[in-house]
C-alpha cells in the first residue's frame, strides 16, 4: 500500500473523528432548570427546549442557566411573535445570579431593538449591539440608551444590523462564541459582532426589555475547539493537499 495514502487516510479519519466528537457534545438544551430574574413572565414551552417571554416588561429581565458558560458555542433561534411594540430582545454572557440589581456587576449584554425610540432624555437606537454592564440595570437610561454614566458601555455595533431592527413574526438563527478572550455573534450565519478582551465567566441567558411574546428556542451548546485542535486540523488538511499534489505529479510523469 502507498505509505502516503495511508498517512492521508489516517489524517482524514482523525479529522472526521474530531468533528464527530464536537457534534456528539452538542445537544438540545433542557431549559427547565434555568432561572428567571426581573419583571418578566417567562413561560417554559412543551418539551422544555423553548421559553417565551410573554409581557411588555417594566424593566429588563433575564432567563439564565446559572452556570459558568465560557468555552462554549451557543446556537438557537429567536422570534418576536407579535406586531405589538418595538423594543429589546437579546442575550447576556458572564451573568451571575442577581446581577440585574448588583452595583458591582460585570457581564456582557447583547441586545437588539426594532426601532429608534425616545425616552429618558435620549433616543434608544434601532439595531444590534454588545455592551458591558457594570451597575444595576433597572428601567432607565442605562438599559434604554446604553448610557456609560449609568453603567452600560456600548462596545460595538453590529456589522450589517447595527442600525437595522428585527422584523415581526420572523425567526432568526443565532450562533454565539463565548470564551475568556473572545465573543462572536452570528445572526443567520452572518458574523455581526466580534470583540476581543478579558471577559468574566458566568451564565448564558436570554434578555428581554419591554418586549412581549418573544420565543427563544432550540438552544444547542458545544465546546469551543482548543487552539491545538485547530492546529491539528489545519496541519492535516495541508498534508492531505500535499499528498494529493504529489500523486498528481507522479501520474503526470
Amino acid at each position: 500500500m502507498n505509505k502516503s495514502l495511508s498517512v492521508s487516510g489516517a489524517l482524514c479519519a482523525g479529522i472526521f473523528s474530531l468533528s464527530l466528537a464536537a457534534s456528539a457534545n452538542a445537544g438540545n438544551v433542557d431549559l427547565s432548570s434555568w432561572t428567571a430574574e426581573g419583571s418578566g413572565n417567562w413561560s417554559l414551552q412543551p418539551g422544555n427546549n423553548a421559553v417565551k417571554q410573554l409581557v411588555n416588561t417594566s424593566a429588563p429581565t433575564v432567563f439564565h442557566n446559572n452556570v459558568n458558560s465560557q468555552g462554549q458555542n451557543l446556537a438557537g433561534e429567536i422570534t418576536v411573535q407579535t406586531t405589538g411594540d418595538d423594543d429589546f430582545i437579546g442575550f447576556v454572557l458572564g451573568y451571575n445570579a442577581g446581577d440585574l440589581s448588583n452595583a458591582s456587576s460585570d457581564y456582557l449584554l447583547i441586545d437588539w431593538k426594532q426601532n429608534n425610540q425616545g425616552a429618558f432624555g435620549g433616543t434608544a437606537l434601532a439595531g444590534l449591539s454588545i455592551s458591558r454592564v457594570t451597575d444595576v440595570l433597572p428601567n432607565g437610561a442605562g438599559a434604554w440608551l446604553h448610557s456609560n454614566a449609568h453603567g452600560v458601555e456600548e462596545l460595538q455595533r453590529a456589522t450589517t444590523l447595527g442600525s437595522t431592527g428585527w422584523l415581526d413574526n420572523t425567526t432568526y438563527t443565532f450562533d454565539l462564541t463565548f470564551t475568556s478572550s473572545l465573543v462572536e455573534v452570528f445572526v443567520n450565519d452572518v458574523k455581526e459582532l466580534s470583540i476581543s478582551g478579558s471577559f468574566n465567566d458566568g451564565a448564558f441567558g436570554f434578555y428581554n426589555y419591554s418586549q412581549s411574546n418573544v420565543l427563544y428556542a432550540g438552544l444547542d451548546v458545544s465546546p469551543v475547539p482548543e487552539p491545538e485542535t485547530y492546529a491539528m486540523l489545519l496541519a492535516g488538511l495541508g498534508l492531505i493537499g500535499f499528498v494529493a499534489r504529489r500523486r498528481k505529479q507522479h501520474v503526470a510523469v
